[in-house]
């Protein structure tokens, strides 16, 4: 079995994008996605059902505080009390209520954006990390300048359907080429990943945190996810992203005896440029899939344009 640090090396010298839009790119592998693209993914509306992928954005989220990231907190600056009070002073019957959210920005549903992993210190298109990103943000590939470029053909490839137990892969559970093929075998011909695609991969680990009522350790533990050797199909189909229901994306624990740190991310983010979706709600339309069997979809996914960060929290909406 190799070392983590040779299939690192391997993984860098075949699937390293740097320099092929410029030197200035911010968009990574969204570059596959083109106008005709677009188009052609309007077109998969044939009905008009809408399915929101987000999860809720509340203090009730599965975040620990773990390397800061804590659950969304809302606050009313002004409510209907005041009004019901006389105590706003607009006059003539006008009352309002204004609110106010502390949101880090990796807490919920989102996009990593380009400046969110380094690679032996260097950020996407090999860029120092410390003038990739520095305390003022990314100021290249900030996920503002990406906001429109999430449109495109959305394609579900529920996995946990496939080959999960009550349609749930257990925790811990690699998800492998096989399986993605497997999957798109079992779903037909219309779930052919390719050229452009924003990919959406589903375990069934939300669901089964939602049945149980209990988070567990979806912020930070064991989950099913990509494993490592998914690269080469990430690179080779040249999609333009991809993302799961899952808070890692990638198998925890991970695959390798060495300590590590998320290396598919390691990987995938700065050198292929492909940014990574996270927390990704997928139930409801994964079960209206699974009704029709149309697994292709219009995915409008753009981020909140937080100027130089380096994750974007998303509603992203399905158009079937």
């Amino acid at each position: 079995m190799r070392s983590l640090e040779e299939e690192l090396e391997d993984a860098r010298r075949k699937y390293r994008n740097w320099g092929r839009w410029g030197d200035d790119d911010a968009l990574g592998a969204l570059n596959f996605i083109d106008d005709a693209a677009r188009v052609r993914a309007a077109a998969l509306a044939r009905t008009g059902r809408t399915f929101s992928l987000a999860q809720e954005y509340n203090r009730d989220g599965p975040q620990t505080g773990a390397h800061g990231r804590g659950n969304p907190v809302h606050t009313m600056i002004e409510s209907g009390l005041d009004a019901a009070a006389d105590v706003q002073g607009f006059g003539h019957g006008y009352g309002g209520a204004d609110d106010v959210l502390f949101l880090p920005l990796q807490s919920g549903t989102r996009w990593d954006g380009l400046g969110h992993v380094f690679d032996s210190k260097k950020a996407w298109n090999g860029r120092d990390c410390d003038e990739a990103v520095t305390g003022a943000g990314d100021r290249i590939t900030g996920i503002e300048r990406q906001a429109a470029a999430f449109v495109g053909r959305g394609v579900l490839l529920d996995v946990g359907r496939a080959y999960g137990a009550d349609e749930e892969l257990p925790d811990g559970f690699a998800i492998t080429e096989e399986h993605l093929a497997g999957t798109i075998a079992a779903q037909g011909p219309g779930s052919a990943v390719g050229r452009g695609d924003l990919v959406l991969v589903r375990t069934g680990q939300l669901a089964r945190c939602r049945r149980r009522a209990a988070w567990g350790g979806y912020a930070n533990g064991a989950a099913p996810g990509l494993s490592f050797g998914t690269l080469d199909w990430l690179h080779r189909t040249e999609i333009a992203a991809a993302a799961t229901d899952t808070a890692c994306f990638e198998v925890r624990p991970y695959e390798f005896a060495e300590h590590c740190h998320r290396p598919l991310h390691q990987v995938a983010i700065p050198n292929l440029g492909l940014p990574l979706g996270e927390m990704f709600d997928l139930e409801e339309l994964a079960a209206h899939c699974a009704g029709d069997g149309v697994y292709e979809f219009l995915l409008a996914a753009g981020p909140l344009p937080v100027t130089g960060a380096v994750a974007g929290p998303v509603n992203p909406i399905a158009v079937k």
